[in-house]
């Protein structure tokens, strides 16, 4: 039976998946926002390695001498994951350029404001 003090991986995992799930509620700042969701992704990444990780496996050579093999396919996922998380988080401030010149503020409140004084 594993410890709790073996698993702290997963307590990480929780611990940055709160933090950055507060950030996107709590912040009206579109960049903290996307900060957020960007923590929050790299738990969703860490936990991800994590379960893909088999205790005393080896990569999958076949070779007599190894028995146990982990998968490799969870982590090539994540890198594929990592790449189109960094694409969205420039997209994502590219748009907050855009707002911010067309604004002058990055502030939900205030854009909404500014969108409902036009209307």
């Amino acid at each position: 039976m594993m410890s709790w003090l073996t698993q702290y991986n997963y307590y990480i995992v929780v611990v940055l998946m709160m933090i950055g799930f507060y950030i996107v509620i709590a912040q009206a700042n579109l960049i903290k926002k996307l900060m957020g969701l960007s923590l929050f992704q790299t738990s969703v990444f860490i936990l991800y390695i994590s379960m893909g990780n088999v205790e005393g496996g080896t990569a999958p050579i076949l070779d007599p001498e190894f028995g146990v093999f982990s998968n490799p396919l969870p982590h090539v996922l994540i890198l594929t994951a990592i790449v189109v998380g960094v694409a969205t988080t420039a997209l994502g401030l590219a748009l907050a350029v855009r707002l911010h010149e067309a604004y002058g503020t990055l502030e939900e409140d205030e854009i909404q404001q500014q969108d409902d004084g036009a209307c």
